[in-house]
């Protein structure tokens, strides 16, 4: 091997080296330790390093206190696929907007930078700027009784699942928002051009252009949200605040803190993973699919 090409691979591996021990100290161990505790025996004072099943069977079967745990599950898939159709109806035709509507780039750019800004503000503000909101004490409740529609403060709007729909829309329509608005961004004009020519009015072109096109773009910002939104346990605890808002998340988090079960926690960490992973490479096929029909 000449000295050029083993100076290539020197750099080659070097450059790549700090990540690669970056996503084993950070990713891989934590994961791989979360797995081995997934498998382990919650003891009286301590955890017991004796493999056992019995994390998982006790999350599918349920006992006395585990029970509903799977259903809480689907609650929470549920409520993530809300957030997910509502944060696609929102973000695509605001990209449409700012894309063909407005014609002056100056104008594109101001407007977009203000669909990401809230990505810039933090996250706990964000979820309470909500509780304000719809508090009791709300600038909502404010504004109904300043109309006259209510003479007293209502109770309806905060700690519910609405709430938390309403945060979690708000929270992750950034990220549904960017990945369509680039899609959208990267269709030629000319085909859009030559289907007007054909007779095609806007509502085809939309549905024959334009929106299978931008499939991967939808996907990849579903997928964003989606999984975001099924590990999020600050906007259910700040917002929900009852039982039946509780999330998957927030067991999990429970597992880890008050009820100090790390096994059951890192068994029920494993099962959202695995079904996030199985998500994302079903998400995954289906946006090179179109990818690939698009090129």
């Amino acid at each position: 091997m000449s000295t050029k090409r083993k100076m290539f691979h020197f750099l080659r591996y070097g450059i790549l080296a700090p990540s690669c021990i970056w996503l084993i100290v950070f990713l891989v161990i934590p994961y791989f330790n979360l797995f081995l505790y997934s498998f382990w025996k919650n003891g009286a004072f301590k955890v017991e390093k004796t493999f056992t099943l019995n994390n998982y069977i006790r999350f599918f079967a349920g006992d006395s206190s585990g029970s509903g745990h799977v259903m809480i599950l689907l609650q929470t898939l549920r409520t993530s696929l809300i957030v997910t159709v509502i944060a696609i109806i929102i973000s695509f035709p605001l990209a449409y907007f700012i894309i063909y509507a407005v014609k002056k780039a100056r104008s594109k750019k101001i407007l977009y930078m203000m669909t990401i800004i809230p990505l810039w503000v933090s996250y706990i503000m964000r979820a309470y700027a909500w509780k304000i909101i719809l508090g009791t004490n709300g600038i909502l409740n404010s504004f109904l009784i300043w109309l006259g529609v209510t003479s007293k403060p209502l109770d309806i709007f905060l700690y519910s699942d609405a709430s938390v729909i309403i945060a979690m829309v708000h929270i992750y329509t950034p990220y549904v928002m960017m990945p369509i608005y680039t899609s959208l961004e990267q269709i030629p004009h000319s085909l859009i051009e030559a289907s007007r020519d054909l007779g095609c009015g806007g509502a085809r072109t939309l549905g024959k252009i334009i929106i299978p096109l931008s499939l991967p773009g939808i996907v990849t910002g579903a997928t964003y949200a989606f999984a975001l939104s099924m590990g999020d346990f600050l906007a259910p605890s700040l917002l929900g605040g009852t039982t039946s808002s509780t999330k998957i998340a927030n067991i999990v988090q429970m597992q880890f803190g008050t009820s100090d079960n790390w096994p059951y926690g890192a068994a029920m960490g494993m099962i959202i993973l695995v079904f996030v992973i199985v998500l994302m490479e079903i998400t995954g096929k289906i946006e090179k699919h179109y990818a690939n029909l698009n090129g």
